[in-house]
């Protein structure tokens, strides 16, 4: 890692090599545990040509109730002409009341790799939560080259009747999205038969499906479990890094921290 600085509650931890000196896995720390309304979270990140980082979180970020400002996050990732960046953060749990605006932006250049997620938590499902009141607004993009290859932009409000419709989140408090930059044929198939393994152990009402568009590879979920998410998203990273990176998966030290 060539630079890092932080300022305010953030922190970038020590960098590991686990893979060599080829590989830099870093970690980003919130301190405070939480994000209140009024406060932002501004993370940039930089990767230069021919570099390769795993950046993840060591837990959940939380967004806590609101009495009227929004919570603002945003995450703007850079990668270099053959560059690669592995995106796995742990999921955001957005409260009940809490009021949220979280925007993700990748730009890839030229032959850059990227492979990477986002896991929303509406409320909190393991207390009995639901997301009755606040507002999430939430924002992922992935471009190459200054064109967009994939464009999520979603709107959440506490109490709606989109949360439980049919034709929206099927009363199901976690939604995800897998992003692969990649168009390597057969892929699809890899997933789904990686994920059939799985099948088994389904929650009831989960939805997982992936879809090859032009140039990006996007895996989803719908379901009642951020756990039940990674692990389904993490299998899909086994699958997909060997063939893509060349390299065999390597789960991040800060995950059992």
């Amino acid at each position: 890692m060539a630079h890092c600085a932080h300022r305010g509650p953030l922190q970038v931890q020590r960098p590991l090599y686990p893979e060599g000196e080829a590989v830099c896995h870093i970690a980003i720390l919130h301190p405070p545990g939480g994000v209140v309304g009024g406060d932002e979270l501004r993370i940039e990140a930089s990767l230069e040509s021919d570099s390769h980082a795993l950046l993840t979180t060591p837990a959940a970020g939380k967004f806590y109730r609101s009495a009227g400002p929004f919570a603002r996050q945003s995450q703007c990732l850079t990668v270099a002409p053959g560059a690669t960046l592995e995106w796995l953060p742990q999921e955001n749990i957005v409260y009940a009341g809490a009021r949220l605006h979280s925007q993700t932006r990748i730009d890839l250049q030229d032959n850059a790799h990227f492979i990477g997620w986002e896991i929303l938590c509406l409320g909190r499902p393991a207390a009995g939560e639901l997301f009755t009141t606040g507002e999430c607004r939430q924002i992922f993009e992935l471009y190459r080259a200054g064109e967009p290859l994939y464009l999520e932009h979603g709107r959440y409000t506490g109490g709606e009747a989109m949360l439980d419709a049919r034709w929206g989140l099927q009363g199901q408090p976690v939604t995800a999205t897998l992003l692969c930059a990649a168009t390597r044929p057969g892929l699809v198939e890899i997933l789904r038969a990686g994920w059939e393994s799985l099948a088994t152990t389904t929650p009831p009402g989960e939805l997982v499906t992936a879809t090859q568009l032009d140039g990006c590879l996007v895996g989803r979920y719908l379901g009642p479990s951020t756990a039940r998410a990674r692990q389904l998203f993490t299998v899909a990273w086994r699958l997909l890094r060997p063939m893509l990176l060349d390299r065999p998966a390597c789960p991040s030290r800060f995950w059992t921290t």
